[in-house]
């Protein structure tokens, strides 16, 4: 079904671009052919973690006039709290690289460049 979806879509473009009736419709300023390339943005980070508990150091602190020692109990629980999401990341970046999630733009583009694209227009 998918093949078909792409099938139909080709033969859109060449219409759009045939000269059949006069000038094309479709008249595009770069060649209709994928780069060997993506753009190299960031992925998304996701939510923040501990943040009650950063708020309950923080709070701690105001308290006590910035005093360590009196917020020890705070501190304990916020850095346990950083730990347990550092291994929860770690763990899900372990499983979405072997689970074949998406991949980062670097190695999506030595992929591409692997294994270029057809320089031709459809």
């Amino acid at each position: 079904m998918a093949a078909q979806g792409g099938i139909l879509f080709q033969e859109k473009v060449s219409r759009l671009l045939s000269r059949q009736n006069g000038k094309p419709v479709l008249k595009p300023n770069r060649p209709l052919a994928l780069r060997d390339a993506v753009a190299n943005r960031k992925l998304k980070k996701g939510e923040a973690t501990c943040v009650t508990e950063m708020s309950l150091l923080m709070a701690c602190w105001k308290q006590n006039n910035f005093v360590d020692g009196l917020c020890s109990n705070e501190m304990k629980t916020f850095y346990t709290c950083v730990e347990k999401a550092q291994a929860a990341m770690k763990n899900n970046s372990e499983q979405t690289s072997l689970q074949g999630g998406r991949l980062h733009p670097k190695q999506a583009t030595t992929l591409l460049k692997r294994y270029p694209n057809l320089r031709t227009e459809i």
